[in-house]
């Protein structure tokens, strides 16, 4: 096991924070402790619910230090091999098991480039993948056969990202994978926090198109968003990323149907086809994920839809949505 000492200045790591802070909303001890575990050249595992900024936060960072960056996608079918890369069929059979015949994948490029190699959902890669990583972690050093021994360049380094154990398709990380890296937890953050990112994200998307949406309908929606996260029927909360595509939906739906924004018929439907598919029920309860986001709208914007709330009669779930009596 070898030990790398840090390189960067500490002058220069307060100019890294206050780069990544103009970038990257709250997060503010999170990404102190990112950068002082790559600045240590530690391994690296951010978990923590979807939609809260971890691949954000490990882009933002490797971006503003300047380091190679290698992304894979953790899924069922990331197989050693295509972690580690291949030899070319054609070019072997011409040319042999030559050292230029073999495609690197991203772990050896990361090796060989001294780059980060970050793995998006962990949890979801198979297990005789992760024994490739715990190896390579304990070892800074990659045997493929009939090419020989890659050693890592000074850099590597994996940082990694994954759900709650809890998610859909997800496993557990073993002791031996933990024992190997640096662990930040993170959650959901703040209100505030929240309101600006989708105040951010969605003028920047929809620059000068968003006046008709009144600030305090927006930030209702964030709250509405929030309140998926504790409600007693549902498992799973909506993510930031709701309330993002809420406001938008809902600016381009109003001109659709020539009225505001925040009027029920716009809000509501806004908030069904944003909602409904993100949150996800507890067992044994009878109700549809419709039922439970209208009943939220209701209670963060103090209106009924059994009256319609804005005149307009009583708004309308989209195809496939339940209507409540």
């Amino acid at each position: 096991m070898s030990d790398f000492a840090p390189a960067t200045a500490p002058s220069d790591l307060h100019a890294l924070l206050e780069r990544l802070r103009a970038g990257v909303v709250g997060r503010v001890r999170e990404i102190e402790l990112v950068i002082a575990a790559i600045d240590a050249n530690r391994h690296i595992l951010i978990e923590g619910p979807p939609g809260t900024g971890k691949s954000t936060l490990l882009r933002g960072v490797a971006r503003e230090m300047d380091i190679g960056f290698e992304f894979v996608e953790g899924n069922a079918e990331l197989t050693p091999a295509r972690l580690v890369g291949h030899f070319d069929p054609a070019r072997v059979l011409s040319e042999g098991y030559a050292p230029d015949v073999f495609v690197a994948g991203p772990l050896a490029a990361a090796l060989q480039d001294g780059s980060l190699l970050y793995i998006e959902e962990l949890n979801r890669v198979p297990e005789e993948t992760l024994n490739v990583l715990i190896t390579v972690m304990s070892e800074r050093e990659l045997n493929v056969p009939r090419l020989g021994r890659i050693e890592a360049a000074p850099g590597f380094r994996l940082v990694s990202a994954m759900n709650p154990f809890d998610a859909v398709g997800t496993a557990r990380i073993s002791s031996a994978v933990y024992d190997r890296v640096c662990r930040i937890s993170v959650d959901y953050q703040s209100m505030e926090d929240e309101a600006t990112i989708v105040r951010r994200e969605t003028a920047t998307v929809l620059p000068g198109q968003l006046d008709g949406l009144d600030a305090a309908w927006r930030d209702g929606v964030v709250a509405l968003v929030r309140s998926t996260r504790t409600h007693s029927d549902l498992r799973i909360g909506s993510s930031v990323r709701g309330a993002i595509d809420m406001v938008m939906v809902a600016n381009s739906l109003s001109a659709i149907r020539d009225v505001d924004p925040h009027t029920t018929s716009v809000s509501l439907d806004a908030a069904l086809i944003a909602l409904s598919g993100r949150v996800r029920l507890r067992e044994g309860t009878s109700r549809t994920a419709e039922d439970v986001i209208r009943e939220l709208w209701e209670a963060a914007f103090g209106q009924s839809t059994s009256d319609g709330g804005d005149g307009e009669g009583k708004a309308g779930a989209p195809t496939g949505g339940t209507t409540s009596s």
